[in-house]
């Protein structure tokens, strides 16, 4: 097995600092590292700890070395397309995105900024995390079966308003939503 620590740290935007930091109890960079680089053995209680950490589950540090894993290999920047000095794991979107509920709207027909074949990934957001949605696509489910999807525009204690991303459609209001689920993520095939 190879552990994918320092792949999903960096995804995550951490140091080895505010890793180690983040453990409980807090550990020192250098032990990260050594773990990371499979210099220390990563034990079960290592394993649990780090995930803990990083805010996934622990199988998700773990990967098979049968299957290679696919890698970020250049970037694309104002000057085109550059090789990156050391190519590094892609960590796919339920491992950075911990163990929120997930989703997928796919998309049949295009609107807005959406095309037909698109697939948009949905985090579902707590209660409280709601406001963190304004001004950002959302899936809210209605009563009877039924779905809302478009822009957050405003939020209340007792009501969402949403802005569907085709043009000339009307705000939607849903009354106490059982749940919000934000897109995180877009996969669009060529």
């Amino acid at each position: 097995m190879i552990n994918r620590i320092r792949a999903i740290r960096k995804d995550k935007g951490m140091t080895l600092s505010d890793l180690a930091l983040a453990c409980s109890p807090p550990t020192t960079p250098q032990t990260i590292g050594r773990l990371e680089t499979g210099t220390r053995t990563l034990s079960i209680d290592w394993l649990n700890r780090i995930a803990g950490a990083l805010g996934v589950d622990p199988e998700a540090l773990l990967t098979s070395e049968a299957k290679a894993a696919p890698m970020v290999v250049a970037r694309l920047g104002a000057e085109g397309p550059e090789a990156l000095t050391r190519p590094r794991e892609a960590v796919p979107p339920q491992v950075l995105l911990g163990d929120a509920p997930m989703g997928v709207l796919e998309i049949d027909v295009a609107q807005g900024e959406y095309r037909p074949g698109d697939r948009l990934w949905l985090r579902e957001l707590k209660p409280e995390e709601t406001a963190q949605a304004i001004n950002r696509d959302v899936l809210v489910p209605r009563p009877g079966g039924r779905f809302v999807f478009g822009r957050l525009i405003d939020r209340d204690a007792n009501f969402v308003a949403i802005l569907p991303p085709g043009a000339g459609q009307r705000q939607a209001v849903v009354k106490d939503p059982a749940w919000v689920a934000l897109g995180v993520m877009l996969v669009r095939m060529l």
